[in-house]
C-alpha cells in the first residue's frame, strides 16, 4: 500500500474503511443520517483510483442534486481522484443524449424545457379547460410521477388509482391532458427532463452498438441516495450497467421522503435479492447530533419497527421488509448537550413569536444565525414565521424558492461585478469586499438590513450573501484575491448552483431540508393535520410522514425545538391534538393525554433543558379559554376563530356595509405598501369583517375585537375609526 493510498484511509472508522476498500462485485452501503456516508463514498472512490483498482475516466458516480454532485467533485479532486466524473442521472443521461442523437436519431437536439406550466396551460387551452397556476404546478407533478414511473398517457389512469388528484380533477382528465402536454411537446419540439431518461432508455433498448459504446466508456456506478430512485432511473442504471456488477449503492430506507415524486426505496430493500453476494456494510456511528437528538431519532423509528408491516414495492406488491435493511440504530459520537425541548402554544401566531424569542436567546449565546433553521411541514406556514422573525429583527432565508443565481439582483449584481473587475485590478485582498459593497450599493445594498419582510429584503439578503462571500474568500485567500477571482468563482458556482451562504436564519420546508444540517433546529407546527398530513390515509402515507420527521430531527447537531399549536387562529377554538409521533418522544406525552383542559391554559411551555426566555412564550400567554359564542343570524355555536371574530356563521349573510368593507382593505393594502409588508400582517381579512360588522364608535370598541391589540390600535386605531365612522382623514 502506497503512502497516498493509506492518507487516503487514514481518519476512516472501521464501517467506513470497509465501505472504502469494499471494490469488486456488487456493494451496498446502509449509511444514516450523519454517519459520513459522503465522505466513505468519495474515500471509496479515491482509494480505487489511487490502488489502481479503478480507472477515473471510466468510473461514474450519480447523484439526485447539483449541488451534491458538484461537492462530491470538490472532495474527490481533493483526493487526488481527478477524472471521475460525478453528476445527476439527468445530468449524465443529458450529456450522452446529445452526444448520440444524431447517430440515434438525426438532426438537432430539441431544446430542453425547464419548466411544464406554459405547456399545460396551452394543452388546457386545447382541450377547452381553464385552470389556475397552482393547480397547473400540481398537474406539472403529476405528470412527472407518471413519467418516471414509466406510464403513458393511456397507462396512467390505471396506474394512478387511489391517488390523489389535484384539485379539481380525475384521473381520465389528468390523462387527456398528460397526452395533450405530449402533443404541444411535439409540436414544438421539445423535450423534458423526463423525457431526457426516456429517450436514453429506449437508445439503449434498441441501438446495441451505442449500448456498447457506452458500457466500454463506464465501467464502475456508485449511486447515492439509492432509496430515492424512481423505476425510470433504476431502468436506465440497468441499461448502463449491461448485466455487470460492479456497482455500489449508497441509502438509508429511513429518509426515503419522495415517494410522491416516484421514488422508491424498494430497490434498496430488494438489493441483497437481486445480488445476493453482494458487501454489506453498514454505517451507524452519527457524528453529527448529540446522544440525545440520536435518541430521538432512534425512538421514532423504533415505535414503527415494532408494528413490521409489510412494505410496497414498484410494482404495487407488498412484502416483508428484509431484517437486513431495517432501520438503523444509529450511535451518537459526540459528547452530550441539551435535552430536545418541547413546547406547546395556543395559537400559530403564538408558536412563531415563541421561535423567534428562542432564536434570538440562540444569537445572544454565540450561535451563528446560519446555524438555526425552522422546519416546517407546508410553505404555508412559513407566513407567521415571517412576520415574527421581521418584527424581532431576526434575518432570514426562504429556502425553496426561486434558485439564487436565478434572482434578478444576484444576475444583475455578478454583471456589475464583472464590469467592476476590469478596472479594479489593483484592488486586492481585503479591499476587495469594501469595492464589492460599492458595486451592489446601486442594486440596494447597504450595512445594514431593511426593518421589512418580503421582496425588499429578500433581495438584501441576496446582496448581502455575494458581500459575505467575498468576505470569505478574502479571508482565506489572502492578498492574491482580486474582483476577477470573485467572479470566477461565482461563475463556477452558478454552473453547478452552488449557491453561497446567506446569513441569517433558515426557514424551509422538512423536504427541502433533506441533506443539509444545522446546529440548532426548530420542527414547528408538530400537530395532527400537519405532522402527519391531513390527506396521510394510508398506513404507506403515514409512515413516509414519520420519516420525514425523522429528517427533520437528523438535521439537528446540538439543540432541538419541538412545537405545536392548540389552534391556528388568534382566540380560535382549541381543536388541534398534538401529533401522534410525539407520544414516543415527549417525556410528558402521558401527563399531557389526562390533562387536556390544563394542556388549553399554557402557550410556549419549554420542557425539559428549558432555560432564559420563552418561558411565557410571548404573546398569547396564559390566554384562558373562550366562551362558547353563537351566531347573531342563525344562533349557532360557532367553532372557528374568524366565525368568531365576525359573530356570525361563515355562509351566514354579512351584516356589514360592503363599501366600508371595501374602503378598509383599500386602507390596508396602501398601508401595507408603505410599510413594505405583506396586508396580512396590518389586519386578516376576517379583523376586517369584524370591524365592518361592530363599527366601532370609540378606541374601547375597536380593541374588544379578535385581532385588535393594544400595538394595533396605537398604530392604526384612528385611520380605522375615522373610516368607519366617515371622518375624513387631516
Amino acid at each position: 500500500m502506497t503512502d497516498l493510498s493509506s492518507d487516503i484511509l487514514a481518519g476512516l472508522d472501521a464501517e467506513q474503511r470497509q465501505a472504502a476498500t469494499a471494490h469488486t462485485g456488487p456493494v451496498c452501503i446502509l449509511a444514516g443520517a450523519g454517519t459520513g456516508k459522503t465522505r466513505a463514498i468519495t474515500h471509496r472512490i479515491a482509494y480505487g483510483v489511487q490502488t489502481g483498482v479503478y480507472d477515473p475516466h471510466r468510473t461514474l458516480a450519480l447523484t439526485f442534486t447539483a449541488r451534491a454532485a458538484a461537492e462530491m467533485r470538490t472532495r474527490l479532486r481533493d483526493l487526488g481522484a481527478h477524472g471521475v466524473q460525478a453528476r445527476t442521472f439527468h445530468s449524465a443521461a443529458l450529456r450522452q443524449l446529445q452526444y448520440f442523437w444524431p447517430q440515434a436519431v438525426g438532426g438537432a437536439v430539441p431544446e430542453l424545457v425547464d419548466h411544464k406550466v406554459n405547456m399545460l396551460a396551452e394543452a388546457a387551452r386545447r382541450l377547452r379547460t381553464t385552470t389556475d397556476r397552482a393547480a397547473l404546478r400540481d398537474l406539472a407533478g403529476e405528470i412527472e410521477w407518471a413519467k418516471v414511473s414509466m406510464r403513458t398517457p393511456d397507462s396512467y389512469a390505471a396506474a394512478a388509482a387511489g391517488r390523489q388528484m389535484p384539485s379539481g380533477w380525475d384521473a381520465n382528465g389528468v390523462a387527456r391532458l398528460f397526452q395533450g402536454y405530449e402533443d404541444v411537446k411535439t409540436d414544438r419540439n421539445l423535450i423534458d427532463f423526463e423525457d431526457v431518461l426516456l429517450i436514453m432508455v429506449g437508445i439503449l433498448e434498441t441501438e446495441p452498438k451505442i449500448a456498447a459504446q457506452i458500457r466500454d466508456q463506464y465501467r464502475v456506478f456508485i449511486v447515492d441516495e439509492y432509496q430515492d430512485v424512481s423505476p425510470l432511473q433504476h431502468r436506465l442504471l440497468d441499461l448502463w450497467l449491461g448485466g455487470r456488477t460492479e456497482l455500489c449503492v449508497v441509502g438509508d430506507a429511513s429518509q426515503t421522503i419522495y415517494s410522491f415524486t416516484g421514488a422508491t426505496s424498494r430497490f434498496l430493500l430488494d438489493f441483497r435479492q437481486k445480488y445476493p453476494d453482494a458487501t454489506l456494510v453498514k454505517l451507524v456511528r452519527d457524528y453529527r447530533s448529540t446522544p440525545e437528538i440520536v435518541d430521538l431519532a432512534n425512538r421514532l423509528l423504533a415505535e414503527r419497527t415494532r408494528q413490521r408491516v409489510p412494505v410496497p414495492g414498484p410494482d404495487g406488491t407488498r412484502g416483508p421488509m428484509p431484517r437486513w435493511a431495517e432501520p438503523l440504530e444509529l450511535l451518537s459520537q459526540r459528547e452530550h448537550g441539551p435535552a430536545p425541548v418541547f413546547a406547546e402554544c395556543t395559537d400559530d401566531e403564538a408558536e412563531a413569536g415563541w421561535v423567534a424569542a428562542q432564536v434570538k436567546q440562540l444569537l445572544a449565546e454565540g450561535i451563528q444565525a446560519a446555524e438555526i433553521a425552522v422546519l416546517f411541514r407546508t410553505n404555508g406556514q412559513s407566513q407567521a414565521l415571517e412576520s415574527a422573525c421581521t418584527a424581532a429583527g431576526i434575518s432570514y432565508q426562504l429556502r425553496g424558492g426561486e434558485r439564487f443565481f436565478s434572482r434578478r439582483e444576484v444576475r444583475e449584481g455578478i454583471l456589475q461585478l464583472r464590469a467592476a473587475a476590469r478596472s479594479a485590478q489593483d484592488v486586492v485582498g481585503g479591499e476587495v469586499p469594501g469595492r464589492v459593497k460599492d458595486v451592489l450599493a446601486s442594486l440596494g445594498y447597504a450595512d445594514e438590513a431593511p426593518k421589512v419582510s418580503g421582496a425588499t429584503r429578500e433581495k438584501w439578503e441576496s446582496l448581502n450573501a455575494l458581500v459575505a462571500l467575498s468576505e470569505e474568500l478574502a479571508s482565506t485567500r489572502g492578498d492574491q484575491f482580486t474582483l476577477t477571482d470573485l467572479v470566477a468563482e461565482l461563475d463556477e458556482r452558478a454552473a453547478s448552483q452552488h449557491a453561497p451562504t446567506v446569513q441569517g436564519i433558515t426557514l424551509a420546508s422538512l423536504h427541502s431540508a433533506k441533506g443539509l444540517e444545522w446546529d440548532a433546529v426548530f420542527l414547528v407546527g408538530l400537530s395532527e393535520g400537519l405532522m402527519p398530513i391531513s390527506f396521510a390515509d394510508t398506513q404507506e402515507d403515514i409512515d413516509e410522514e414519520r420519516r420525514l420527521l425523522y429528517v427533520g430531527i437528523t438535521r439537528a447537531r446540538l439543540r432541538l425545538f419541538l412545537s405545536w399549536t392548540l389552534a391556528r387562529g388568534t382566540g380560535g377554538r382549541s381543536t388541534r391534538k398534538p401529533s401522534r409521533f410525539l407520544d414516543s418522544l415527549d417525556p410528558e406525552a402521558d401527563t399531557r393525554h389526562g390533562a387536556q383542559a390544563g394542556r388549553r391554559q399554557g402557550q410556549g411551555r419549554r420542557r425539559p433543558g428549558s432555560s432564559g426566555a420563552g418561558g411565557s412564550g410571548g404573546r398569547g400567554a396564559g390566554r384562558k379559554r373562550t366562551h362558547p359564542v353563537q351566531c347573531r343570524t342563525c344562533g349557532k355555536t360557532l367553532e372557528t376563530g374568524a366565525e368568531r371574530k365576525t359573530g356570525r356563521c361563515l355562509d351566514c349573510p354579512p351584516t356589514y356595509d360592503e363599501g366600508l368593507f371595501e374602503n378598509l382593505k383599500a386602507w390596508r393594502l396602501t398601508t401595507s405598501q408603505a410599510a413594505s409588508m405583506p396586508a396580512f400582517v396590518i389586519f386578516t381579512d376576517a379583523t376586517l369583517v369584524a370591524i365592518a360588522e361592530a363599527a366601532p364608535k370609540s378606541p374601547s370598541e375597536l380593541l374588544r375585537i379578535p385581532g385588535v391589540g393594544s400595538s394595533k390600535l396605537e398604530k392604526y386605531g384612528q385611520d380605522v375609526l375615522e373610516l368607519v365612522n366617515g371622518i375624513p382623514s387631516a
